[in-house]
């Protein structure tokens, strides 16, 4: 007994496969990077600080051999522009070269601070082993070694290999720009280092780094006695791991290192489970059951909607039209709460099967969004009933279905379900809208009341709205802005300042679909804080294609500051063409091109990755006919867009989503009208390349 009492008092056992980070955010050592990928899909949250230097950096396994980062830094004492603290944003990537094998290390190439001004600019190509045991030694050890340039070629030089010289940082650069004229430019230097990971929570790191730190050792940020840096990390979850350092012979530092997956959700995922299929007796057993008479009767699709209807809404799926004929039928179906469609497509099958007369041996399953007919799938009630309980059901029962484009309106004799239209809807909760990297502080919030409300009347109208009371908050107090270009989002401060309570949008939209595979949609109103107008747009989307082609213009004008009902002389038409591309495995790109806001023409470029989960991140970059010197500090617009589902926190299904848009900095060139509902976004997931993805969870 004393036994099993002292074994329920024990600590639990960390579990972790990452490796840690350095403290750039980056897999590493103390100041240098290793070889190490994160696991695909990771998500790691670094904050360190020594000597002045206070950097937070988020990095993203992008693909198992891609990561990239975005980095904020600020540095006291710098005297730049006379700013007590001087602050920069940049950016990482790197790729990795070649696994670690058995006798082979992990090799990996990378990109630090590429686009931005330069200030820790550097690139290298490293090399990390690991040993298990090494010497009798308890844990892990693992061996790091380098070549630098750049900041990490800057001490200990052994030579050049491509160029002898390389552009160094200039005080005021706007930044932004690709430096590629000086990638693995200039002098080289070697760096390495020892981990040892002497339990699952205890490590020591030991570290010869090559940065000679010229810029901030000049003027006087701090002293650099020794290349050699020490350190000492505990891991106290699985996510979480801190650590405390001395650092260049002068200094102590201190690093947090927060990772978590997408992929694995704060709280498991609990759904109620889905009722038996209900098997038809065989038509020898039982003919009279397969007696066809009760389709002659005007009021059969009725009296069946009434039984189906039920069962669908308490699965947490909306019936907008079902046809039933003698041997098929036709349900056209909304999810309430799962984002998941292929859990939609296996709960309306089931439904149908359980309520339906046995003749009825064809279902086809239409999946709706916001009155938008996405997909038609078509499933033969036998493999639903035979399928369910075998191995390897969900594959077998794709291989007999059947994803197509589904026709604009429903069959002939439909029958509209009780709940679907008209719907009104209506939220009141909180919000928070911040605004980031301002120089005199890196993060401003305005946060209140949020009250919003919809209105369905028919399928495709919507009529909605939403008022804001800003209770607290520090926009207002942000700098004013300096654009040379019409003030198209930089005068975000004003907008603050006009009124505490404001209308964020109220506006009406229809959309329908003209052909099997083509959607379209008209909004007007007022539709973001800044802008209203009118805005229409066509897409061509096959439900079996990879490939989108839209066309989308709008007519805006800029609203007053105060956000009511008046606007300001401004007016702009505004309108892209867009190609949208879905890699398979949950990447997907597009292009928009065309004229912005500002009056500026160019492109956008997007990479997202979503989980199936349903988060999804991504980056963007625009590219305009606007000059870096006009654009401003920055160059060109570009930032990382994060959206995760409410569910993966509560562990309940849900189709709500928080997110937000990082941008390193906003500006008004390249800025794009924000259209509430563009089309792609409400279409793609009941398309063939997501189906297939999600088909797993069909019988859930």
């Amino acid at each position: 007994m004393a036994h099993a009492q002292n074994a329920n008092t024990q600590k639990p056992k960390v579990v972790t496969s990452s490796p840690s980070l350095n403290f750039y955010g980056v897999p590493g050592l103390i100041d240098t990077p290793s070889a190490e990928p994160l696991p695909d899909g990771q998500l790691a949250l670094g904050v360190s600080h020594f000597g002045g230097q206070t950097r937070t950096t988020l990095t993203f396994q992008l693909a198992p051999r891609i990561s990239a980062s975005f980095r904020y830094i600020g540095i006291r004492d710098w005297n730049s522009d006379g700013f007590e603290t001087y602050r920069d944003r940049s950016f990482d990537v790197r790729y990795l070269l070649f696994r670690e094998g058995r006798y082979r290390p992990a090799v990996s190439v990378g990109l630090q601070d590429f686009a931005g001004t330069g200030i820790y600019a550097s690139e290298y190509l490293v090399a990390t082993k690991n040993f298990t045991r090494p010497f009798r030694l308890p844990g892990e050890v693992k061996v790091t070694a380098g070549l630098g340039w750049g900041r990490l070629g800057s001490s200990g030089s052994i030579g050049t290999l491509i160029g002898d010289t390389r552009p160094t940082f200039t005080p005021g650069d706007t930044g932004g720009d690709l430096a590629t004229d000086q990638w693995f430019r200039g002098p080289v230097s070697p760096f390495g280092g020892i981990e040892w990971q002497y339990n699952d929570r205890l490590g020591f790191k030991l570290e010869y780094s090559s940065d000679a730190y010229e810029p901030e050792t000049s003027r006087g940020v701090f002293d650099r006695d020794s290349r050699v840096n020490l350190g000492v990390e505990y891991q106290w979850t699985n996510a979480l791991r801190v650590g405390a350092y001395y650092l260049y012979g002068s200094e102590i530092g201190i690093n947090a290192q927060l990772q978590f997956n997408p992929k694995r959700p704060a709280t498991p995922f609990t759904v109620a489970g889905p009722r038996p299929i209900i098997v038809r007796p065989t038509r020898s057993a039982s003919p009279e059951a397969y007696d066809t008479a009760w389709a002659g009767s005007t009021s059969s699709s009725v009296f069946i909607r009434d039984v189906v209807e039920p069962e669908l809404t308490e699965d947490g799926i909306r019936l907008e039209s079902l046809t039933v004929t003698a041997n098929r039928a036709e349900a056209r179906v909304s999810s309430i709460q799962f984002d998941n469609l292929a859990i939609v497509v296996g709960r309306t099958g089931r439904a149908l099967a359980r309520q339906l007369p046995p003749s009825v041996e064809i279902f086809d399953i239409v999946l709706v969004n916001e009155g938008l007919p996405i997909s038609k799938v078509t499933v033969n009630r036998r493999d639903l009933e035979t399928l369910e309980f075998r191995p390897d059901a969900a594959n077998t029962l794709l291989a007999k279905s059947e994803i197509s484009d589904a026709d604009p309106r429903p069959t002939a004799g439909a029958v509209d379900g009780t709940l679907a239209y008209p719907r009104f809807s209506y939220s009141v909760g909180p919000f928070i809208r911040p605004s980031y990297f301002d120089p005199d502080r890196p993060i401003r919030l305005d946060g209140g009341i949020s009250a919003g409300a919809q209105y369905r009347f028919a399928p495709g109208w919507t009529l909605s709205g939403e008022i804001r009371h800003r209770l607290a908050g520090d926009v207002e107090d942000g700098r004013l802005s300096n654009s040379v270009l019409p003030r198209v989002r930089t005068d975000a401060v004003l907008y603050a300042q006009a009124a505490d309570t404001t209308m964020e949008n109220l506006f009406i939209s229809k959309q329908w679909k003209p052909g099997k595979n083509t959607y379209a949609r008209v909004t007007a109103g007022y539709l973001e804080q800044f802008f209203g107008g009118v805005s229409a747009e066509v897409l061509w989307k096959p439900a079996t294609s990879r490939l989108g082609i839209g066309i989308e213009a709008n007519y805006a004008k800029q609203r007053d500051f105060d956000q009511r009902f008046g606007f300001q002389d401004y007016d702009v038409a505004t309108g892209h063409v867009s190609a949208y591309y879905d890699f398979g495995g949950g990447y997907y790109g597009q292009m928009d091109v065309g004229r912005y806001l500002a009056g500026d023409v160019g492109a956008t470029f997007t990479l997202e990755r979503q989980f199936a989960n349903g988060w999804r991140l991504g980056g963007f970059f625009t590219l305009t006919d606007v000059s870096s010197e006009e654009f401003g500090e920055g160059s060109f617009d570009k930032g990382i867009t994060i959206t995760i589902p409410t569910s993966w926190f509560t562990g309940k299904p849900s189709r709500q989503t928080v997110g937000t848009t990082i941008r390193p900095i906003q500006r008004d060139g390249g800025a794009r009208l924000g259209v509430p509902g563009r089309l792609y976004g409400q279409i793609r997931d009941g398309h063939a390349t997501d189906l297939n993805a999600d088909w797993g969870r069909v019988w859930e």
